[in-house]
């Protein structure tokens, strides 16, 4: 689902944007001068995160420490909260909703759907590839796809995102945007669907794909012809609510 929406939102782009003329120059130039420049240094958390969740795939101390947090969480769960469900996205979704009350990040609409699209098809492949392989039993025993948790990356990658755009504003959106992506993995702990381990996992591929969302702008935004710039603007925002997966459009004149 993850690939199929970012080659619909690759698309999306393309069609929208064969009609802007105006070339990001201001956005690359931010991009070649500022932290979207790749330095190791930005992925050494996430790393240790997903490294935590590998390890937690052999080692029998973490596993141990998973089933107690289970437990313990299994203790006091009288029913589920499907609140996750819609939350992962909300991070990404703000990142238009902040533009369309006038709070304007880093990036221009254009630039930031493209840095989104690229980074949830980086996301969603690294997620995907990993269920398959790994194949994890679930906590409630509902599949063997538990690792890594793909709600926790979703919303890790959009809170990453809302710090990228936002930090020279203000602090605070990054930390509201890492606020709901830490609950989001809390939620899919609460609700018996993930490991620690999964949702440790899944934090730092939200992370290391955003910031390759950014690393690789330079060339993904060639993608895109550019010709007049139009003063309407649309993007598929993704829909579930638990039960059906759809898209909803966002658009701003």
């Amino acid at each position: 689902m993850k690939i199929q929406f970012s080659a619909i939102l690759y698309l999306f782009i393309w069609i929208n944007y064969t009609s802007y003329s105006q070339v990001s120059i201001d956005t690359l130039t931010r991009i070649q001068k500022t932290d979207k420049i790749f330095n190791y240094k930005q992925i050494l958390i996430p790393i240790a995160f997903i490294g935590y969740g590998v390890l937690g795939l052999e080692s029998g101390q973490i596993k141990g420490f998973n089933s107690e947090i289970k437990e313990e969480v299994s203790e006091h769960i009288d029913k589920k909260v499907t609140i996750d469900d819609f939350m992962q996205y909300l991070p990404a979704a703000s990142l238009y909703g902040l533009s369309a009350i006038g709070i304007k990040g880093k990036s221009n609409f254009r630039d930031k759907t493209i840095i989104l699209a690229t980074s949830y098809m980086l996301m969603g492949l690294s997620v995907n590839l990993l269920k398959k392989t790994t194949t994890v039993e679930r906590p409630d025993g509902s599949g063997f796809n538990s690792f890594p948790s793909g709600h926790t990356a979703t919303a890790f990658m959009g809170a990453e995102l809302m710090y990228q755009e936002y930090k020279d504003k203000s602090v605070w959106y990054g930390i509201s945007g890492y606020v709901i992506a830490a609950s989001t993995g809390a939620f899919r702990i609460y609700n018996n669907r993930h490991w620690l381990s999964d949702v440790a996992a899944g934090a730092g591929i939200g992370i290391i794909s955003a910031k390759v969302g950014y690393w690789l702008y330079p060339i993904t935004t060639k993608w895109f012809p550019k010709k007049k710039l139009n003063s309407s603007k649309t993007v598929l925002i993704p829909l579930y609510d638990g039960h059906n997966t759809g898209f909803g459009l966002l658009k701003s004149f």
